[in-house]
């Protein structure tokens, strides 16, 4: 596997790249400094199968960059690793398509966990977030909060999901729009649409991100998906 890491802090890329090394040996790793040679980077190697970028990149602002990578490679993992923590920034990126938002702040373990759970198809949310997320950041109403005291899911037909709605909400994860969802899947909008109100009702959510911040907190396992062929047949 290809990893690249996107960061203008030379000792950020080299502790990074130390880190992830120790994940597994046969990575390749690869670096950039700024947003363009990361999409320079991108086009040289569309074998890349996780980026992990750095939001405060010189000469762009806010999710400018994360914009940038999604568009320019919409089918690679793009997790955020950022020295901003605030929740609103983790939601902010995980809106605009990121799997993951790692503070730079947390310890080699808390990375090494966070791939993991990506490579795995997962979305790592830090603590931090989940904490605050069910505040003001995501406005969960009080029926929707989950109850402390029964047993966490720990797959989608624990929640009543069926076989494609949990597929629906792998690729939700994932950070698809529909349109790469019904692509990925072979299923018209109008179904990827119901699946998603149906997803949406058993995470307790109203939109993507609270889906994606109650499935993170849950700590939802999902299977490998069936893709295109077998898909028509289980709408």
């Amino acid at each position: 596997m290809k990893i690249l890491i996107v960061d203008d802090h030379p000792l950020i890329r080299e502790g990074s790249s130390h880190v992830l090394r120790t994940l597994d040996p046969a990575i390749e790793l690869l670096a950039c400094a700024d947003c363009q040679e990361a999409l320079n980077t991108i086009s040289a190697h569309p074998d890349i199968g996780l980026i992990l970028l750095d939001l405060g990149l010189p000469g762009t602002s806010g999710t400018e960059a994360l914009d940038l990578v999604r568009a320019h490679a919409p089918g690679m993992a793009v997790v955020v690793l950022s020295a901003n923590e605030d929740a609103k920034v983790v939601v902010q990126a995980l809106e605009h398509g990121a799997m993951g938002f790692i503070p730079k702040t947390s310890s080699n373990e808390v990375l090494l966990s966070a791939l993991r759970l990506v490579l795995a198809g997962g979305v790592y949310v830090p603590r931090q977030a989940l904490a605050a997320g069910g505040h003001e950041t995501l406005s969960h109403s009080a029926s929707a909060q989950p109850d402390p005291t029964a047993v966490p899911p720990q797959k989608a037909a624990d929640l009543g999901l069926t076989t494609r709605q949990a597929d629906v909400l792998a690729l939700l994860l994932q950070g698809k729009p529909n349109k790469l969802i019904c692509r990925e899947l072979d299923i018209a909008e109008g179904t990827v649409k119901i699946h998603l109100a149906a997803v949406f009702k058993a995470l307790g959510a109203t939109n993507r991100v609270q889906a994606v911040m109650a499935a993170s907190r849950m700590g939802l396992r999902l299977p490998r998906m069936v893709r295109s062929g077998a898909a028509t047949s289980r709408e």
